[in-house]
């Protein structure tokens, strides 16, 4: 296994979970991506047999998941929100952020052509279990600032997130509905890159083993980049 693009955090039998660097794909999508480099195909080449239990966007950093069997990716899948205790982030966001805490709850919809998140308003009385239309999906988030500083005389605010649901890009595209991009994505609004990199990173990870029943919880460092923020 190459240790320069994945660092091996927890074996056993049933799983291993490893903390993937930005830049590198969870697994291929198909799109022309076949023949890159993933976390997936470095670690069949390395175990054998595997299965993805979830996914990481290419650009963030941190925890991930994958089962070497079938029967245990399909336990924690199918049970995933039962399962899964914790799923918590740090983030850097331009800009300064006063408030202390709150959720971020929204709908979103993926496009299909731009394959771009966007986000909609929950209007009152609606009911997260029935979107309002085909293909919206309920999305909530709850935010922590842990602090502020400066990257190059710009202001900056760490936050922690925590989700509730698991929608592709929600942390990045609630950044963006909140006025504060996650800083280097472009894609979701952000004008500024002051760590050369999406400054976003899964450091903990709180689930139950779906076999053992034990509570397994793994924290991961924040990279270097992120020590920028003074």
């Amino acid at each position: 296994m190459n240790s320069r693009e994945l660092k091996l955090v927890f074996e056993d039998q049933w799983l291993v979970v490893v903390e993937k660097p930005a830049g590198l794909l969870s697994i291929s999508t198909g799109r022309g991506q076949e023949k890159e480099t993933t976390a997936y195909s470095i670690l069949k080449d390395h175990f054998g047999e595997l299965f993805i239990v979830h996914r990481l966007d290419r650009d963030t950093s941190g925890l991930i998941v994958f089962a070497k069997d079938h029967d245990t990716k399909l336990s924690l899948q199918e049970n995933w929100y039962e399962a899964v205790l914790e799923r918590k982030y740090t983030a850097i966001l331009e800009g300064r952020i006063d408030d202390e805490e709150g959720w971020i709850e929204t709908w979103v919809y993926e496009h299909p052509k731009s394959m771009k998140v966007h986000c909609y308003a929950l209007r009152k009385g609606d009911n997260p279990e029935k979107p309002p239309q085909k293909d919206w999906h309920y999305a909530s988030s709850h935010c922590r600032t842990i602090k502020h500083g400066e990257i190059d005389g710009e202001p900056y605010t760490q936050v922690e997130f925590e989700l509730e649901t698991g929608r592709k890009n929600q942390i990045r595209v609630h950044s963006q509905w909140i006025g504060h991009p996650i800083a280097g994505d472009r894609k979701y609004g952000a004008g500024t890159n002051p760590i050369g990199r999406l400054a976003l990173h899964a450091h903990t990870l709180t689930f139950i083993h779906p076999w053992t029943g034990k509570t397994m919880k793994f924290s991961s460092k924040l990279p270097r980049p992120f020590s920028r923020l003074k």
